[in-house]
């Protein structure tokens, strides 16, 4: 069940000043967020109303910006990675002199070990560094606008080979790390289609030392949101381009660190991965 959490100002000073010094000639800001349990590997949204200007926001240990909204307010959807110790959190809005403070509960997904195998050429492939720091300032990008509109859709139809957030042990090792998307098993060659508008912010090729993730394609949605598509055959589209919701930006293949044909689709805010099909079941 979703609902609103909403605080007043708890007028906790962040600087050591008296709040009753600045808070009385202006209106408090309404700070709220539209659950307070939720899951790893999902998010929460957070709004502030009645702020002049974008207020900060912090959650377990991390600062989130906001971005202003039509209305006048702020939202900001805030990740819980998936690897989150389950547990009670706190989420606190600033707001100059002052901060709004809402506890977070966050649960277990309880989702399984997934065992993969790779023969002993794939196995032995790593990223490169160049791979690793343009995927991951491509996913730390932070545009104001709000490029999407409404649900998204599914950026290829087929059968789900392996959902979001099952923890990995590959050739029997122990866990190491989680499935940071949701793998859709279609023949090589499928259409890749933008789930929603947006913009491209990188596109990486395997032949250009993309090793691990093979032919790549990322959208910038805009606020923090975006999403990744990996191993594709063939890419569509060029860094720099706007694409809208349906367009073609690639195929799919097996390119990079993969057991074959099939598409691997991420969705990340702020840089921190959560279900992409959370977007796909509701409107944002």
């Amino acid at each position: 069940m979703h609902f609103a959490i909403c605080c007043l100002l708890l007028l906790c000073p962040l600087s050591g000043i008296s709040p009753e010094a600045f808070g009385a000639a202006r209106p408090q800001p309404v700070f709220s967020i539209d659950r307070d349990t939720l899951r790893q590997g999902e998010f929460l949204v957070a709004t502030v109303s009645g702020s002049a200007s974008g207020p900060g926001l912090r959650f377990n240990g991390k600062r989130y910006p906001m971005f202003r909204q039509g209305d006048g307010g702020y939202r900001a959807l805030v990740p819980v990675e998936n690897l989150t110790e389950p547990g009670r959190y706190e989420i606190v809005a600033g707001d100059g002199d002052r901060a709004q403070r809402i506890p977070v509960t966050v649960v277990s997904n309880n989702l399984p070990v997934q065992k993969i195998w790779l023969d002993e050429k794939t196995n032995s492939l790593k990223a490169t560094e160049e791979e690793k720091k343009q995927v991951r300032q491509a996913l730390r990008t932070l545009s104001g606008e709000q490029r999407w509109n409404g649900a998204f859709d599914y950026p290829s139809k087929g059968r789900k080979s392996s959902p979001f957030g099952v923890k990995r042990s590959y050739n029997g090792a122990p866990v190491s790390s989680y499935h940071k998307g949701i793998d859709i098993a279609v023949p090589q060659g499928t259409p890749v289609l933008a789930p929603a508008d947006g913009k491209i912010v990188l596109t990486g090729y395997e032949a250009n030392r993309f090793h691990v993730h093979g032919n790549t394609v990322i959208i910038d949605h805009g606020q923090g949101l975006q999403t990744i598509y990996l191993h594709l055959h063939a890419i569509d589209v060029e860094t720099g381009d706007t694409v809208k919701k349906g367009e073609a930006i690639g195929t799919v293949g097996s390119t990079g660190i993969s057991t074959g044909p099939h598409l691997h689709w991420g969705t990340y805010l702020y840089g921190t991965s959560v279900d992409p099909e959370l977007f796909v079941r509701k409107e944002y």
